[in-house]
This record gives C-alpha cells, sequence and structure tokens, in this order.
C-alpha cells in the first residue's frame, strides 16, 4: 500500500505544510517524511491522528488504488445491443455493473432466465411487466423492484412508448453474457 503518497498528496492538495502537520498532529518532522516517503508504516492509531488532522476518514488512507473510486463520465460511457434493446452502460465497480435498458414498444430482455447474483430496477420511463418465477407485476415509471437473479426472470415493455429501466446488477462472479 502507498499510504504515504496518499498522505503527502492530501497535504499538498490541502495546502499544509509539513511544520503544520508536526504542529497539528505532535509528530515529528523527520517521522511524517518517512511516513510520506513510505520508509516507515504507522500504527492505526498514529494514521488516526494524521486523518483526524487531515479531515479525512481513516479508511480512504487505508484503501488500494483500485478501491478508489471510478468515475465515468457520460460522455465516456460505452454502449451496446441486446436483442432489440438499447444498453447504456453506466458505471462497474467490483461486482457491481449499472446499466441504463431502453425497451422499444413490446421489446423483452428475452426468454425467463437467470444468473447468479441480485438485480434492483427502476423504471425511469413507460410501462413494463416484470416476471420472476410466478410472481408478475405491471410497473411505471417511478416504481423499483429486485430480485434474486437466480431464480428465472424476465422484463417485458407493455406499453405503446419507450420504456427505460436502470438496471444494477451485483454478482460475484464476472457477468460478461448479460446485455
Amino acid at each position: 500500500m502507498d499510504i504515504g503518497s496518499k498522505i503527502r498528496a492530501i497535504r499538498n492538495r490541502k495546502k499544509i505544510t509539513i511544520a503544520q502537520m508536526c504542529e497539528g498532529t505532535g509528530l515529528s518532522k523527520g517521522f511524517i517524511s518517512n511516513v510520506e516517503n513510505n520508509n516507515t508504516s504507522p500504527s492505526i492509531s498514529t494514521l488516526q491522528t494524521i486523518a483526524t488532522f487531515l479531515d479525512v476518514p481513516l479508511p480512504y488512507l487505508l484503501l488500494e488504488k483500485k478501491e478508489h473510486m471510478k468515475v465515468v463520465k457520460k460522455s465516456e460511457r460505452t454502449y451496446s445491443t441486446f436483442n432489440s434493446l438499447k444498453v447504456e452502460h453506466i458505471s462497474s465497480k467490483g461486482g457491481l455493473r449499472m446499466m441504463s435498458v431502453e425497451f422499444p414498444p413490446g421489446a423483452c430482455i428475452g426468454e425467463a432466465h437467470s444468473h447468479e447474483g441480485i438485480e434492483s430496477h427502476l423504471v425511469l420511463e413507460g410501462k413494463v411487466w416484470a416476471q420472476q418465477g410466478e410472481d408478475t407485476f405491471t410497473l411505471e415509471e417511478g416504481d423499483s423492484f429486485s430480485w434474486n437473479a437466480s431464480v428465472p426472470h424476465t422484463v417485458k415493455n407493455i406499453g405503446d412508448t419507450k420504456a427505460v429501466v436502470l438496471i444494477a446488477v451485483y454478482s460475484d462472479s464476472e457477468l460478461s453474457d448479460l446485455f
């Protein structure tokens, strides 16, 4: 982990000098320098002191680079099609994926299917019919639904206009075959 560089970057971004940090934390200049250069590993107690002084949560200092926030600008989003559905891939982090799916009138995800994970849906536009096993519901703009995706399920636009559904899918395994 590169905690020292992260501490230095936060200190510099906040325009805090090492002298100010020494005064605010009670730590020596040499110690702070060694921490920032990753020459020493501070205790959790010392990291908490530094985090408090820098006004950042301690867990933030412990995050690995791959665990930091991932940003996807609207202009950088990717799109795909699945059956007649237009899929906008909004974000993906770890086992969580979020996408906006546009269903033309009468369009359906396809036959009831199942896969590992859980899904949450929010109907942004239109009217859809959702089925999981023997449960069926008609949902409209603003309605949401969630399910365990290991039970066969499907979603269909039953309205006269397009339907748009925001879908978040979480799985411990790769879901490359989903949309």
